[in-house]
């Protein structure tokens, strides 16, 4: 993928209210804890997660999501107008049917000619429709689009919780698997792209690469089985020692893909932004990439891992926070179960 007409005008990002620490957690779990004979401290240990943040009970996604896009638009001297497709690309959605991004839409006011729908592909959901609206501003279709997402993972750790307490099967084991669905946590990312012709910025989006390995399909896995768990809440079964060896294992030749189109070189990196899972995650990526730690801008510690909005939010939060200078070529690295890999090179 190589893109002359593209930039990336805006990023923004909504942080959640509530803080939730993983000494929280663990306190829930102390039964368990103590009954298996775990260590307390593990979770911080194994992941680097400290906190994580949640919506109130009960908050849909498309409402934080409608919040996240006005306050892109807010922020940015684009007018609304010029929106021709609006993407919500977030693993939580409000419903199955309509799509969320209708009702986001709706409370945005964008122009009723925009293409409005949702992308679902696991944590690269945002990813894929940035992809997707720059094809369409590449080919002329559109002037300018946006892809939001916001995770609530609340019910997903509480879900969790709740069962761990009640299995009497657990073992050290199995555990294991449960694991990961404790370092979920909430928030909220938009991402707004034009014709060159139309930008403020002249950050452009240069291009990338996707590989896939559908063969790990099964590492991890997520969803509703209320006649399981007794209620509605979803839960998440993940192999995350495998999934952690196979989802690097696909980045490392979809790095090397995405220089080749780039024309890139390590040494041309100034800054990478990576899907934020844990810190045993971010370390193996970055050293298989032959990338420096310093270029990159972790979030997980305070924010845990949040779907498909935790790229973009790091990204947000970077540029909030002046880390970005003019000119820097900029590598965003989304791994995604199913197993899926898509990395873009940015100019900024």
């Amino acid at each position: 993928m190589r893109y002359e007409h593209v930039c990336v005008e805006a990023v923004c990002c909504t942080l959640p209210p509530h803080i939730v620490t993983s000494d929280e957690i663990e306190a829930q779990l102390a039964p368990v804890y103590d009954r298996l004979g775990l260590p307390a401290g593990r979770l911080e240990l194994m992941t680097g997660i400290q906190e994580r943040r949640f919506f109130d009970p009960g908050t849909l996604p498309g409402t934080i999501s409608a919040q996240t896009v006005n306050k892109l638009l807010d922020h940015c001297q684009l007018d609304r107008k010029y929106i021709g497709a609006l993407f919500h690309g977030s693993v939580c959605r409000d419903q199955l049917e309509p799509a969320t991004a209708s009702g986001v839409h709706h409370a945005t006011q964008l122009p009723n000619a925009a293409l409005v729908l949702d992308i679902s592909n696991a944590c690269l959901g945002l990813l894929n429709g940035m992809v997707f609206i720059a094809n369409m501003i590449e080919m002329g279709q559109i002037r300018a689009g946006i892809v939001v997402g916001t995770e609530v993972g609340r019910d997903l750790v509480e879900g969790t919780i709740h069962d761990l307490l009640h299995d009497d099967t657990l073992t050290r084991k199995s555990i294991k698997n449960d694991f990961a669905s404790l370092t979920i946590g909430s928030g909220s990312a938009a991402i707004l792209l034009c014709d060159r012709k139309l930008s403020q910025t002249g950050h452009r989006l240069l291009g990338g690469n996707f590989q896939t390995d559908t063969s790990s399909h099964e590492l991890c896995a997520g969803g509703v089985e209320a006649q399981k768990h007794g209620d509605h809440r979803p839960r998440m079964q993940t192999d995350s020692e495998s999934l952690l060896v196979a989802g690097v294992n696909l980045a490392i030749p979809t790095w090397e893909q995405t220089k080749t189109t780039l024309g890139w070189k390590n040494e041309d990196v100034n800054r990478v932004f990576t899907h934020q899972v844990g810190k045993a995650h971010r370390k193996l990526l970055l050293e298989k990439l032959g990338l420096d730690t310093s270029l990159d801008y972790p979030t997980v510690e305070t924010l845990g891992n949040t779907g498909a909005a935790a790229l973009p939010m790091a990204w947000a939060l970077g540029i909030e926070n002046q880390i970005l200078q003019e000119q820097d070529r900029i590598a965003l690295l989304g791994i995604g179960s199913g197993l899926n890999s898509l990395m873009l090179g940015v100019q900024w």
